[in-house]
């Protein structure tokens, strides 16, 4: 027995299941776990365009609304494309109102002076810090020297004239040509300014347009369909709400399998193996930086209980195995006790020969078990992959919030049948097999 615990323990299937417990736990102790909303608390944006695009505007749109945000200080945030024509905003820990104006315009940036536009948003190269004095509020910032030229080309004499400002055609400063910039000469920095009805929302609009004029235009006319948030406090009720339900769920289990085998030794294995699995899925999400929300909580649950399953299925298996090895060695006894008395050490030979055969016996069984889980496995991946796939195509509506459900159980089911289930049938094996 002491020599089987040896070989158990430098099988390379138990190595692996140390080494990637140790990697997980050491994963989700640096990079921790993103919560999605539901534990976490935030707002849920939907967005959508006037049109159907293609997937390279769709790129663009998402990818200025990802850069306004960042830009707006907005951390925690998930941009993602739902069809051709939807975009799904996540955004944790901030208040729906707070970037409602920042995603909701395209952020098209004109200057004119009378009917001719001089400068555009793709003119702009860099916007610098705005400033507030009082009520009125500058954003300064440089544009490209062939803008500064054509500029300088369309302002020269015009000294006094005001330069109207517009983003997405509302008129936002009107300031004077200075004359400096009316004598023909090129220069690239540039300054838009307004005024607002207190300090603080002055402050709020010099965020804004540096935000839009940092990030670039949309390329198509958006608006915003739906506003969803959850609180904090929700978001911590939803997450004590949800370790309760796995911890009774662990109960159940442990309780439904102490009386199904009477027996500490294969009730404590099964539920090890089930917080192994556990750990596992958590320290891919962690690595992956994967969202855990309540439809993935869901998922972990139900990759937990296919675990389950298959335990027993395992270990209804090898204890059929042992009983069948018990009446064949029954038989062998009877049959021993009416030959004649074997001669010093065919006793040892012949032990050896049962121990060899009862492992071997057990190990047919332990086959004929996999042969059922995996036929299990593929059966849910197959039922679990358009489910996910839709939700991945549709964003986070409708059966998109499904989408963290069916991948959770993908990666928990695979977690299980190539790494947790074959190290539990070993360990069946040893319990067993030397016995």
């Amino acid at each position: 027995m002491k020599q089987a615990l040896i070989d158990f323990f430098k099988d390379y299937q138990v190595i692996l299941i140390i080494i990637l417990l140790i990697g997980s736990v050491a994963s989700i102790s640096i990079f921790g776990i993103q919560e999605g909303l539901d534990l976490k608390g935030g707002s849920q944006i939907n967005i959508h365009l006037e049109t159907p695009v293609d997937t390279n505007t769709m790129s663009t749109v998402t990818g200025v609304l990802d850069k306004r945000l960042n830009a707006f200080g907005v951390k925690d945030v998930q941009v993602r494309p739902s069809g051709n024509q939807d975009v799904i905003i996540q955004i944790a820990g901030a208040k729906p109102e707070d970037v409602e104006n920042i995603v909701g315009t395209p952020g098209k940036f004109e200057a004119k002076i009378g009917n001719e536009t001089v400068l555009v948003g793709s003119d702009i190269v860099t916007v610098k810090t705005y400033t507030v004095e009082g009520n009125t509020w500058h954003v300064p910032f440089t544009i490209t020297t062939e803008a500064a030229n054509k500029f300088a080309e369309l302002a020269k004499g015009k000294a006094g004239q005001p330069v109207d400002m517009y983003l997405d055609d509302n008129l936002v400063s009107s300031p004077q040509l200075d004359p400096g910039l009316a004598n023909g000469v090129a220069s690239t920095d540039v300054e838009v300014s307004g005024s607002a009805e207190t300090p603080a929302q002055a402050q709020q609009q010099a965020k804004n347009i540096q935000t839009v004029l940092q990030s670039g235009s949309l390329p198509v006319k958006v608006t915003i369909t739906g506003i969803s948030s959850v609180s904090a406090e929700l978001g911590t009720q939803f997450k004590n709400g949800a370790l309760i339900a796995g911890f009774l769920a662990l109960v159940v289990i442990s309780i439904i399998i102490f009386f199904r085998y009477r027996t500490p030794k294969l009730v404590i294995p099964i539920i090890f193996t089930s917080i192994a699995e556990l750990i596992l899925i958590l320290g891919v999400a962690s690595v992956i930086h994967w969202n855990i929300d309540l439809a993935a909580i869901a998922g972990i649950l139900a990759a937990i209980g296919t675990g389950v399953d298959d335990q027993i299925i395992i270990t209804d298996e090898v204890l059929k195995g042992k009983r069948d090895l018990k009446k064949t060695g029954k038989k062998q006894s009877k049959k021993s006790n009416k030959a004649k008395k074997p001669k010093k050490g065919k006793k040892a030979k012949s032990t050896g020969r049962r121990i060899t055969k009862r492992i071997t016996g057990f190990r047919v069984r332990i086959k004929s078990a996999f042969f059922i889980i995996y036929a299990s496995a593929a059966t849910l991946i197959a039922a679990m992959l358009p489910i996910a796939y839709i939700g991945f195509t549709r964003g986070t509506t409708g059966i998109g919030v499904l989408t963290g459900f069916a991948f959770t159980t993908i990666i928990g089911v695979l977690i299980g049948i190539f790494i947790t289930r074959p190290v539990y049938a070993k360990f069946m094996e040893l319990i067993y097999g030397n016995d």
